[in-house]
């Protein structure tokens, strides 16, 4: 095994555990699934990925050659049941990482069909599939802090609050936690198969090349040598590396094979909260951190977007033994580093992998 048992469990992971497990993991062709995927891969598991084709060109997934480290990769819909059973069928997988979604707030402006169709109707596809394959032991889905009924207020939202969400894609992934509720109540629970819901915040780090997000809008800008325009520089969000809550995913995964339905149900995965900063605060940082970034505030009117989101992670930390092991400041750091590394031409399988041991050593 190529991690160190000793670091794998400093985050509550075993290298045993992964080692040779079949992974169904879907979304992985995105950012965060492909350092899931990565990272899967590293500790010895055969995933089997299932995505539409990659979402941005570049993209993480051909950067880092990511389709030759896996047992299988299926460019597929989860909108399409059957295509989705058969996979399911065929890997028979014993952990099944629900990452596969349309992960965007402006965008879901333009899109709320695809949107509700792909988070919520793919969530309810994921789930039957699951249903019809004997071999699954836990599901881990994937949903996002914004499924909270978002009240504008100081206090971080914990776990039991209440969902909601103004925009099609909170809302869609509000109701994504609630299909996962009933499936779990109604269906699973009673196979064995143990089920929880994650949720984490503004996600950060190398390979993400997504549109309307601040870090790649940023990185965009300055490769172009164009000014960034800013919609809401006063919004505050609970900024983290993609490692911190993967981590958590993972571990997760592995209470919940091991030691069953006490942690079927939601957890929260956030930063602590002297890292929830305003996106001023943040492009500030990493113009600090680069020559010749610039940035501006854009006039026109937006579409309605929180201004203040907070995630409370303590029963994470009481209960899998997980809390962040990254400050922010490091966070924007190796987000530019990976960025600048590519740009240099380097091997950014073996430089991401390199950020996974960082991480685990930290």
């Amino acid at each position: 095994m190529e991690f160190r048992q000793s670091a794998l469990e400093s985050v509550g992971m075993s290298s045993d555990f992964w080692s040779d497990r079949s992974v169904f993991l879907t979304g992985h062709t995105g950012f965060k699934g492909g350092w899931m995927a990565l990272w899967l891969s590293h500790m010895g598991a055969r995933v089997h990925g299932y995505s539409l084709t990659p979402p941005t060109t570049p993209n993480f997934f051909t950067v880092v050659d990511l389709k030759n480290r896996l047992q299988q990769s299926t460019i597929g819909d989860i909108r399409n049941l059957s295509p989705l059973s058969d996979a399911l069928k065929v890997a028979k997988p014993s952990v099944v990482i629900h990452m596969a979604a349309q992960p965007l707030v402006r965008e879901s402006y333009n899109t709320p069909v695809e949107t509700f169709t792909a988070n919520v109707m793919g969530t309810v596809n994921l789930l039957e599939s699951v249903r019809q394959t004997d071999t699954v032991e836990a599901v881990v889905n994937i949903t996002t802090d914004k499924c909270y009924e978002n009240q504008e207020c100081i206090q971080a939202y914990r776990e039991n609050d209440r969902l909601g969400g103004r925009d099609p894609y909170s809302s869609s992934k509000a109701c994504a936690e609630l299909v996962t509720t009933a499936y779990r109540h109604s269906f699973l629970a009673n196979s064995s198969v143990q089920v929880a819901t994650v949720r984490a915040g503004n996600v950060i780090g190398g390979g993400d090349w997504a549109t309307d997000r601040l870090i790649p809008d940023f990185l965009r800008a300055l490769d172009a040598g164009e000014t960034l325009c800013i919609r809401s520089p006063n919004a505050v969000r609970p900024w983290q590396h993609v490692l911190e809550p993967l981590s958590g995913y993972l571990t997760l995964a592995e209470k919940l094979v091991q030691e069953g339905n006490e942690f079927a149900n939601a957890w929260n995965f956030g930063p602590e909260e002297s890292d929830a900063m305003p996106v001023s605060w943040i492009v500030e940082q990493l113009c600090s951190r680069v020559s010749g970034a610039k940035w501006e505030i854009e006039g026109r009117s937006q579409p309605h977007e929180a201004g203040l989101l907070k995630l409370d992670s303590a029963k994470a930390k009481a209960h899998l033994g997980w809390s962040p092991r990254l400050s922010l400041e490091i966070a924007l750091n190796k987000t530019v580093d990976w960025h600048l590394a590519w740009r240099r031409g380097q091997n950014m399988s073996a430089f991401s992998i390199q950020q996974i041991e960082a991480y685990l050593a930290a």
